[in-house]
């Protein structure tokens, strides 16, 4: 899951190797290594949720899942790629879905996701390594806040294309500001040029932090398997 070729700028933050009241994404940010990210993670597992509504007022895992409304069916079969605890999935859950399995790298949030009743399945795996599912098993996938940065690589875009069966869809949120320089932006081509995916939606760029990193911004992308 995590990216060694990341920069991570984190000089005016004083993350340091514990956590705060005000630098907890920044603090996940800067982790060395895909055992610190996971450390991390279990360790911010518990206020987890109560803290990104209060100090970051996060929304990607809502705005995606009514992007992914738009392209899919309810009884439609969902794979929440770095499920966490189990936001995202909620809010789908919300929506009328009731066909999602999930996996996540913290055992620590999976073991919250565990308990909202929302997933038929709990895994833990690593993006950018090989994952235990098979080809074409799902409808759609979704990734929310999971793709940014010092978290999943590139190249873990791979393994969830090969997991959605062709027609359905893979939808994320991504920091622009990394899409080209953490190679984002060379995956999605290769993808699209082998004929295996096609990009059918970007939306303009949106605060999805405004408390907590107001400077920062994401936007949502929508591909369709093809093979």
């Amino acid at each position: 899951m995590f990216d060694v070729d990341t920069e991570i700028n984190v000089e005016s933050c004083a993350c340091g190797g514990s956590m705060t009241e005000t630098n907890r994404v920044r603090w996940v940010y800067a982790s060395k290594d895909n055992a610190e990210l996971a450390a991390r993670y279990d360790e911010w597992a518990e206020d987890y949720d109560t803290d990104l509504d209060r100090d970051f007022a996060w929304s990607g895992h809502v705005l995606a899942a009514e992007v992914l409304m738009k392209y899919t069916d309810p009884d439609v079969s969902i794979i929440d790629v770095g499920c966490g605890t189990g936001l995202c999935g909620g809010e789908l859950q919300r929506r009328g879905y009731t066909r999602i399995d999930g996996f996540d790298l913290s055992e620590g949030m999976l073991a919250l996701a565990s308990k909202l009743g929302v997933y038929a399945q709990l895994k833990q795996a690593v993006l950018g390594e090989p994952l235990e599912y098979d080809t074409d098993a799902y409808g759609a996938a979704i990734a929310t806040g999971v793709f940014t940065v010092g978290h999943a690589p590139a190249s873990g875009w791979d393994e969830v294309v090969r997991i959605i069966r062709p027609g359905g869809y893979f939808v994320l949120t991504i920091r622009p500001d990394i899409f080209e320089s953490n190679g984002y932006l060379q995956k999605e081509q290769d993808l699209v040029n082998s004929g295996q995916c096609e990009l059918v939606e970007a939306s303009d760029e949106i605060k999805m932090l405004p408390k907590g990193e107001p400077e920062a911004y994401h936007q949502i992308r929508v591909y369709r398997v093809l093979k």
